[in-house]
């Protein structure tokens, strides 16, 4: 199983400085990716939590470490379909592609946020059959010569995308979703599955069980897939009703190495989530040790 890290995108301690050596860091230690997330909007309340009231986008991130380092593979989970269209997403992807040298991994989503759906003049109908026309004619514009899709939602009439992205066919497609039929789509149309914040990670192979059987039914090799995991890491020296990766950096070596048979491909480390340090109000000079110390205490082997 392979060990990535999320980059500081949300809160005091995502700033220039923090993502830079944060990213450089990472790839000094052997962690195989770093991450981004999307949020556009948070509520006037906070009530989405304190990881939501300020977050940066996730691919001009992803953009800014790609300059600073060579190796690490670059993944946003996730960028939400409903709120951007394939042609912007397509262009963006092969950008990020071509200046990381190929390094992109593209996390897509269906969105939660009521807000977010009426601030992009999005739409709930039809959610299925629009995110999988929205893939095919993602397809479509990273690997055709003349690009020319005719679907039930999106249309390109016939023209060129070019440059097309560095990685043949085209960049990976990860989807999330939680329910069993955003697991089944994984299965039968991505190149793997992507986890939210939210899994329950004591339970994490059920749920690569029903995307593996999904493919398999496909015709697809299950064993082809990824399989990532986002590791919401909070690190404390005693807690109640211990969750994997939370509890003492002991504990939660232990809990990674649990997750290595579950059948996942890759676990990223997630600090952002944690509300002592992915908030506006959090100490970004605090934030940035704790991450040092996660970062050098977890550190994969090579």
């Amino acid at each position: 199983m392979k060990l990535g890290f999320a980059l500081p995108v949300s809160g005091s301690w995502a700033t220039p400085e923090s993502i830079g050596h944060l990213a450089r860091r990472a790839e000094e230690l052997g962690y195989e990716s770093l991450w981004t997330f999307q949020r556009l909007l948070s509520p006037v309340d906070a009530s989405w939590g304190e990881m939501y009231r300020s977050v940066l986008d996730p691919t001009v991130v992803l953009g800014y470490a790609a300059a600073v380092t060579t190796r690490p593979r670059l993944g946003v989970a996730v960028l939400n379909m409903p709120f951007v269209s394939p042609v912007l997403v397509a262009k963006q992807g092969a950008t990020l592609d071509i200046l990381s040298g190929g390094r992109l991994d593209l996390g897509l989503g269906m969105g939660w946020s009521e807000e977010e759906y009426a601030a992009t003049g999005a739409t709930k109908r039809h959610q299925v059959r629009r995110s999988e026309d929205f893939i095919a004619a993602l397809r479509a514009l990273w690997t055709q010569d003349v690009v020319q899709h005719d679907g039930e939602f999106y249309s390109i009439p016939p023209t060129k995308a070019d440059p097309r992205p560095v990685q043949r066919p085209h960049p990976p497609i990860l989807l999330g979703g939680t329910a069993p039929g955003a697991l089944q789509r994984a299965g039968r149309l991505a190149d793997g599955w992507v986890s939210s914040s939210r899994a329950d990670l004591s339970r994490i192979d059920e749920s690569i069980d029903i995307v593996k059987a999904a493919a398999a039914e496909a015709g697809r090799d299950p064993a082809a897939l990824r399989f990532v995991c986002r590791g919401v890491v909070r690190v404390r020296e005693q807690s109640k009703d211990r969750a994997p990766l939370m509890g003492t950096l002991k504990e939660i070596q232990g809990d990674l190495d649990a997750l290595a048979g579950t059948g996942l491909t890759e676990v990223f480390l997630d600090l952002n989530f944690d509300p002592e340090v992915g908030s506006p109000d959090a100490d970004p000079a605090a934030s940035l040790e704790r991450a040092e110390t996660v970062l050098t205490a977890l550190a994969p082997t090579r």
